[in-house]
């Protein structure tokens, strides 16, 4: 009987060992030049299901973004760290991360092919619903998430965690087909009170499902373990903000679950 057991043990473990989050860095392209993803997923999780890209700080798609990316992969999503800045280039300083970031924002038309690259790369993985895609954005990429949600791309939902809201488009009614939802501090400088009131009337005024969360004390990059470390040798008001973090994570999750599931 305990040799029985003992089988049965054996054979429960090895099953458990090989039901885990998977990980692969994937080359990708648009307009000719290279991007350097990492697909994230739970090769437990049979069947299609909803796919998250996440898109990074402007740092670049580093270490954290893949770490996001495992993340959605742990609560049954297969997610995909995009490269909006190509060639996987990490800024090393703020200089280079304003010189990376603002050749996205200042060109609409190359962040949406990179960003259109990354949607159908990860819709053709084997394990993704297609039409059940959705875009996290972090910092930078939570301002990329938004305004692709303004141009119209066909995401069920976009959650900004402390991304920039502000806009020179703002959405017309009809053009959004996502759900929106934004996570930021009211200690933030870079996401003033003013801008998340514009905000709001924005979405509202284009008749978008949204979710606006302010917390108490969190600054900029509060849900980024590393933003201590970062704000002390750049000199920057960033700061990891551990309640915010958790407490933004868990809405986040369930106002993905909600989208997912409308029509």
């Amino acid at each position: 009987m305990k040799k029985l057991l003992g089988f049965v043990g054996l054979i429960f473990a090895a099953a458990t060992a090989q039901a885990a989050v998977q990980g692969k860095e994937v080359n990708y392209s648009a307009n000719g030049t290279t991007l350097k993803g990492y697909i994230a997923y739970d090769d437990a999780v049979k069947g299609k299901r909803p796919g998250i890209l996440v898109i990074h700080e402007w740092w670049g798609n580093n270490e954290y973004s893949r770490r996001r990316a495992r993340m959605f992969a742990e609560q049954g999503y297969t997610a995909m760290a995009l490269d909006m800045y190509g060639d996987g280039k990490l800024a090393q300083n703020p200089d280079e991360a304003r010189k990376y970031s603002g050749e996205i924002y200042q060109n609409p038309a190359l962040a949406k092919a990179r960003f259109d690259a990354a949607f159908n790369r990860l819709a053709k993985e084997r394990s993704v619903d297609a039409k059940k895609i959705a875009a996290v954005g972090y910092c930078f990429g939570g301002g990329v998430a938004l305004n692709m949600a303004r141009a119209g791309e066909p995401l069920k939902a976009v959650l900004s965690f402390h991304g920039g809201l502000a806009t020179d488009h703002p959405a017309q009614a009809g053009t959004i087909k996502a759900h929106v939802a934004s996570f930021s501090g009211d200690a933030d400088p870079v996401i003033p009170t003013e801008q998340v009131a514009a905000f709001r009337q924005e979405m509202d005024k284009a008749g978008v499902i949204h979710k606006i969360v302010i917390y108490p004390g969190a600054k900029h990059a509060f849900s980024n373990p590393e933003a201590d470390k970062l704000g002390q040798e750049f000199n920057m008001p960033i700061a990891y903000n551990a309640a915010a973090d958790k407490a933004s994570w868990s809405e986040g999750l369930a106002f993905l679950a909600d989208a997912f599931k409308a029509k």
